[in-house]
């Protein structure tokens, strides 16, 4: 059983490594605190083919296996956790379209994508909709060859740039079971009606946007259903979120190594009673904790991402999910200690990944819900320990 990287694989995290400590760490602090956009470092991200990362090469993109997929956002977690998100969202949805859409849909939308002159999200959660999909209350209405579209959107990541954005709807509110009457629109962010109303105030995940979208009357032409097909919308959302569980266990990793590399580097650096506090064994206990519980998550993460690139992986990335989402609250929190009260202090980096590790568990599906999800892959055979 092989756990190395390509050579491939480690060239381009090495590419990797060098945006980030370049582009990203010198200036995330700052920028986090004072609300600023990181229009640069979207720049450079675009400049590297990152926004094309799961869009097929025929249309201009990089088309990555999914564990380059993982070491993407791995990397530039440890950077900046939000920059990972911006292009986690359009990540997804170009997955999305790329697999489901029509070839006229696939040639409007994805070359523009996979540079980074378009970029997208997803519209699916809603007020009272989050986790139970099913639950959705936006309704798509066939009139003529336009859907009139009606609803709301709570949590949109890259909502203010999102064009078009995927949005899960009901074209059918009363079938039964529910999901039978779900489907996806392709909306243009310039039809009348679709209005981004606010930003979302968050405890982190700064640098991008979440905001609340209303859809009011918005009439979306007809051949902009995903796929061309009604009542498949919530399959074909699922299919881009078990990327998005790979997504989300490759961020934790990342936020767990930055939380590793600060600790280490503050222990060794830190007096007290005349010894580098590294001495003392009881930072020396929670640095070996940091970095035994971040070198399992992070073989769990290739892991799960290698069994999505041979086929269907629910078990698999809900584990590394929950595993690994847990991993970047503990080694956040236990940075913080070795620390001691800087950090506290918004002037070190330890409070921000504290604050950013705590969506993991909760973005992609909440952890409980995934526990579920694995469990009902083990009783079918899905998966096996």
């Amino acid at each position: 059983m092989d756990f190395t990287l390509t050579e491939e694989q480690q060239d381009f995290r090495a590419l990797l490594r060098t945006f980030v400590d370049r582009e990203i760490i010198p200036v995330a602090r700052e920028w986090e605190q004072t609300g600023r956009y990181p229009t640069e470092i979207v720049r450079g991200m675009a400049e590297m083919g990152l926004f094309g990362i799961t869009v097929p090469e025929q249309y201009g993109g990089l088309d990555l296996d999914p564990v380059s997929f993982a070491l993407v956002f791995e990397e530039l977690a440890r950077g900046w956790m939000g920059i990972a998100g911006i292009l986690g969202s359009h990540s997804l949805a170009c997955r999305m379209i790329a697999i489901h859409g029509t070839e006229e849909q696939k040639q409007a939308y994805l070359p523009d994508l996979a540079t980074g002159a378009r970029r997208t999200g997803i519209g699916l959660t809603e007020p009272d909709a989050g986790t139970d999909l099913q639950g959705i209350r936006t309704t798509a209405r066939l009139d003529g060859d336009h859907y009139v579209v009606n609803g709301t959107k709570m949590w949109i990541t890259n909502a203010r740039y999102a064009d078009p954005l995927p949005v899960l709807v009901k074209t059918d509110p009363q079938a039964t079971p529910a999901h039978t009457g779900m489907s996806v629109l392709l909306v243009d962010a310039t039809l009348d009606g679709f209005q981004v109303l606010r930003d979302i105030p968050k405890l982190g995940y700064k640098g991008t946007e979440s905001c609340e979208i209303l859809l009011d009357n918005v009439r979306v032409p007809k051949d902009r259903l995903l796929g061309g097909v009604e009542g498949v919308g919530l399959k074909q959302a699922l299919s881009a979120l078990e990327w998005g569980r790979v997504n989300i266990a490759a961020r934790s990793v990342g936020i767990a190594q930055r939380a590793h590399d600060e600790a280490l580097a503050y222990a060794r650096q830190r007096k007290a009673f005349g010894k580098h506090i590294a001495e003392f064994q009881a930072i020396q206990l929670k640095l070996a904790t940091i970095a035994i519980q971040l070198q399992a998550a992070r073989l769990m993460a290739y892991w799960a991402a290698d069994a999505v690139r041979r086929g269907r992986a629910d078990g698999q990335t809900g584990m590394a999910k929950v595993f690994c989402s847990e991993v970047a609250l503990e080694a956040a929190i236990d940075a913080m200690k070795v620390h001691g009260g800087y950090g506290y202090s918004t002037e070190f980096e330890v409070e921000r990944l504290y604050r950013d590790s705590i969506l993991m568990s909760i973005g992609e599906g909440t952890n409980d819900i995934l526990r579920t999800v694995v469990a009902k892959a083990l009783v079918r055979g899905d998966v096996t320990v």
